[in-house]
């Protein structure tokens, strides 16, 4: 790729954003945005990641949604019971929710020929959650109906789902676009071929997709939900994807105004938007703006709690290497104060059971002190430990090679591909690497099972594995604490076990950043960085 000095890359911006103000006036009612991981499909039932998601959120829904403070909201559904000791979930559906017109559910002759449509049905949603459990099908969703004893369509707009245990954060798993409705003729005529011919009930239908270079969604004119005022929703016209595989390119067409917002912070352009502190340069400030907020997103070192390397064995240096780094330096000169310093557990913030003080914050005499103490008591005079990670997370681990090396400590840091990382910690080949946890569905519930012991990986997310008796019966106990402030309790009580123990490394709790062209309106902002284009406006 060529490389741009600083001056040179200001220029061809300030040049490409006064061209295109010429154009902006002809599409102001289509939003668009560049998609550098591309998209595999766009069944909903294969919507495993953000760049999939983000495109199945235009096109379907499902029973609930989750609104931008995390709370569980009425779509399809109206609402719901909870009964039977919060193992019975009945829900009732709105009746005016219809599918995106297609020639299969028949042609009405009060639609003059035009593709017709009908409405949704419980039976949708129990053919919908059936086709998760299909082995056939193979989704990667089917885990979600794990603690599902049985579903069913009561009539055709109550859908009833029981669970095999009470399970607090079972409506937030609906959430989740696996758990969109789809209209069983059109799969079944599609087959395989749904992911390119998807057909939901969201706010954009699907209109056009050249794989790799472009995808189109159109304004559902059907359209259920309204906004405070009773406008019906959305305000746009179209969506339109691009598919350029670099950041560094996908800024570029930002900064011309090819496309209207841009999602992270990545290292070819950070330093050209964002000052040292994380605040907008100047240079963007009449044609951009940054929204930043939480991300469900812990990055951490873990440590394997069967290894039979001596020095990670010993919990003081496991503390000393929580204690010996500096968090708050490390996000200054890294990620330009993008996220924030994890002096917390696992949970990140903006999670309840959340809390900032029960990790570790920096104390470089405290480190040297265990360090030394660890000398003294094993006879180890040179402790050496070898850090995995990948290219991508290279930067952060020599930051801490770096640190951790002053404290007393010898770090190899050995840098490996994501697909054998991934592989390797899962059978327990690594003593010592990067990791982070996004999360599956905003409950911490979802953070602390990656310490359970039923967990161990390769079938399960505790690749550390950890192992405590006392967190496994506070585990369990929560499952069945139908009060939110004493399971909030228990939570962190369970993440304060957890760094008592330290087998991991909380680096950092992640932040959404977002930058959007001025002429945007409307595009909030989510911990689990959902894009919810229905209430986005484009001014001309």
């Amino acid at each position: 790729m060529l490389k741009l000095t600083r001056f040179s890359f200001l220029c061809l911006v300030l040049l490409l954003s006064c061209n295109s103000k010429q154009d902006s006036s002809k599409d102001y009612l289509v939003f668009k945005y560049n998609e550098h991981k591309n998209i595999g499909s766009l069944d909903p039932a294969f919507s495993k990641d953000l760049a999939d998601i983000w495109g199945t959120h235009q096109l379907f829904n499902g029973l609930v949604q989750m609104d931008d403070q995390l709370n569980v909201q009425p779509c399809i559904a109206k609402n719901w019971i909870i009964t039977d000791s919060a193992t019975t979930y009945t829900f009732n559906l709105r009746k005016d929710v219809f599918f995106h017109k297609h020639e299969i559910f028949g042609t009405s002759t009060s639609l003059s020929n035009q593709d017709s449509t009908r409405t949704v049905k419980a039976s949708d949603f129990q053919y919908s959650f059936n086709r998760l459990n299909d082995k056939s099908i193979a989704s990667p969703g089917s885990w979600v109906l794990k603690k599902v004893k049985s579903f069913s369509a009561v009539n055709d707009s109550t859908f009833q789902i029981k669970l095999k245990q009470p399970f607090p954060a079972f409506l937030g798993l609906l959430t989740m676009k696996y758990c969109s409705v789809v209209p069983k003729e059109i799969v079944e005529h599609y087959g395989s071929d749904f992911r390119s011919h998807p057909i939901g009930t969201g706010p954009f239908k699907f209109k056009r997709w050249e794989e790799n270079i472009k995808l189109v969604f159109r304004r559902n004119n059907n359209y259920f939900e309204t906004d405070t005022n009773g406008k019906q929703l959305p305000y746009l016209k179209a969506v339109a994807i691009t598919f350029l595989p670099d950041k560094q390119s996908e800024f570029l067409q930002f900064a011309q105004g090819n496309i209207d917002f841009v999602s992270g912070l990545d290292a070819s352009y950070k330093d050209e938007i964002l000052t040292t502190d994380g605040k907008l340069r100047p240079l963007y400030a009449d044609d951009v703006n940054m929204i930043r907020g939480p991300y469900l997103n812990t990055e951490y070192l873990a440590l394997f709690m069967e290894t039979e390397v001596e020095e990670l064995q010993a919990l003081k240096l496991r503390k000393a290497i929580n204690l010996g780094f500096d968090r708050v330096k490390m996000m200054v000169y890294l990620r330009n104060g993008i996220g924030t310093p994890a002096s917390g557990g696992f949970i990140p913030k903006g999670l309840p059971g959340f809390d900032d003080s029960i990790g570790f914050t920096y104390q470089p005499k405290k480190a040297k002190q265990l360090v030394t103490e660890f000398k003294s008591e094993t006879g180890i005079q040179n402790p050496e430990i070898t850090l995995t990670t990948t290219s991508n997370y290279l930067s952060f681990c020599e930051f801490i090679q770096r640190e951790i090396e002053k404290i007393g400590v010898n770090v190899n840091v050995d840098v490996i591909p994501a697909s054998s990382l991934k592989d390797a910690k899962a059978n327990g080949q690594l003593d010592f690497f990067r990791a982070s946890w996004i999360a599956d569905y905003p409950d911490a519930e979802n953070y602390l099972s990656l310490y359970y012991s039923k967990n161990f990986a390769p079938n399960g997310p505790n690749y550390t594995h950890f192992k405590s008796d006392a967190f496994d019966t506070m585990y369990e106990t929560a499952y069945l604490e139908t009060d939110i402030t004493k399971r909030e309790h228990l939570y962190t009580k369970m993440d304060s076990l957890i760094m008592a123990s330290a087998p991991i490394v909380p680096m950092f709790y992640d932040e959404v950043v977002r930058f959007t062209r001025k002429e945007v309106s409307g595009l909030g902002i989510n911990a689990t960085n959902l894009l919810e284009l229905k209430s986005v406006k484009k001014s001309n």
